[in-house]
């Protein structure tokens, strides 16, 4: 059945999603609504694109978006098929190929990967909070556990930089389960680590032990989880001013009048730097898709549509605080929802840019 005639008849949807659950190993029963799971940063983004699907598509279900970070929400997408499972998980950074292998073990092997845009790990500060020139190699020193293998002895910023402020080190942010917290390691910790020459060896020598001495944090107050809401964070920096926080570039944009962005290696955390790549810790979002759904769940297919109408440079979507992707990816992505083009491992094991 082609995309366009998809789900004309919600009834035999429904009963089309219940027979994938019997055979996809989830829970019986029927749905005749979108239900999409993952990350937090990505929230606002697809209850954007759900509001507008409702507006286009009166007839159909308005989509079930929940927050549940990247890490929980891949994980129940890849749980089976079927209507007690997800149809779309969103996420703040790309499927591990881990995670593809568990998927298909459990019998969801038809993948639809689409990026979505750009977001950035934003460091910030209330308005009239403290003020910090960052870069990878200070925020690594300042919240590592053991910066370079060694005892973790900072206190304050001027601790770690004689420049910074003599301030407590106080930065909230995402947990472990978020995609946020991933992109945090990969593209600020680890970047941080690595420009130590011994720990760039070490990354040879011992990639368990890198991955360790980089990207585990500090447990002694100085970095402080939060849940995976990122207003939470936000309200947090705004009461304390000598606080940091570190959510999406999305949530910096919403709450410009509450809180300030921080620079990182001298650039700010702007749309355009962040289109750009300029600013360090820019990265890509995404959303998955389980193509067996999308003969089954009424919508879903029109939902799809309705992200590439949003995902625009001059979209909805930007107004609210995500970065368009370059013309090319775009372009790529939107032929992944008209074809129906299905992830692979060999993409998810290739290295970034091929």
């Amino acid at each position: 059945m082609k995309l366009t005639k998809t789900i004309a008849i919600s009834l035999m949807a429904s009963v089309a999603v219940a027979g994938c659950s019997e055979s996809g190993g989830g829970a019986g029963g029927a749905r005749d609504s979108i239900r999409a799971v993952g990350s937090s940063t990505v929230y606002p983004f697809a209850k954007q694109v759900a509001e507008s699907f409702a507006r286009s598509n009166p007839d159909y279900k308005s989509p079930l978006i929940e927050s549940t970070g990247s890490g929980g929400g891949i994980k129940l997408f890849c749980t089976g098929e079927g209507a007690s499972t997800p149809d779309m998980v969103n996420a703040s950074r790309r499927m591990k190929v881990s995670e593809f292998e568990t998927c298909v073990s459990n019998g969801v092997a038809d993948v639809i990967e689409l990026q979505v845009g750009l977001d950035g790990i934003a460091f910030a500060a209330a308005q009239d909070g403290i003020s910090l020139n960052l870069t990878p190699k200070i925020v690594y020193e300042a919240l590592a556990k053991s910066p370079y293998g060694g005892e973790q002895t900072a206190k304050t910023w001027a601790d770690v930089d004689p420049s910074l402020p003599a301030e407590p080190i106080l930065v909230y942010g995402p947990p472990s389960t978020s995609g946020t917290r991933d992109a945090l390691k990969e593209l600020v910790l680890e970047a941080g680590c690595d420009s130590n020459p011994e720990m760039e060896a070490l990354k040879a020598e011992d990639k368990d032990k890198h991955q360790q001495v980089c990207t585990e944090v500090r447990s002694d107050g100085a970095y402080v989880d939060q849940s995976e809401q990122d207003n939470l964070i936000v309200q947090k920096i705004e009461n304390d001013p000598g606080a940091v926080g570190v959510f999406g570039f999305s949530y910096l944009e919403e709450n410009a009048d509450k809180v300030k962005g921080l620079p990182m290696n001298n650039v700010d955390p702007t749309y355009d730097n962040i289109a750009s790549f300029a600013y360090p810790g820019a990265r890509p979002l995404y959303v998955y898709v389980k193509k067996n759904h999308m003969n089954a769940i009424p919508g879903l297919d029109l939902y799809l549509a309705e992200w590439v109408k949003n995902w625009k440079a001059d979209g909805p979507l930007a107004k609210i605080g995500l970065v368009a992707s370059p013309a090319d990816v775009m372009a790529a992505n939107e032929a992944r929802v008209t074809d129906l083009l299905t992830l692979t491992k060999a993409e998810l094991e290739a290295p970034a840019g091929e």
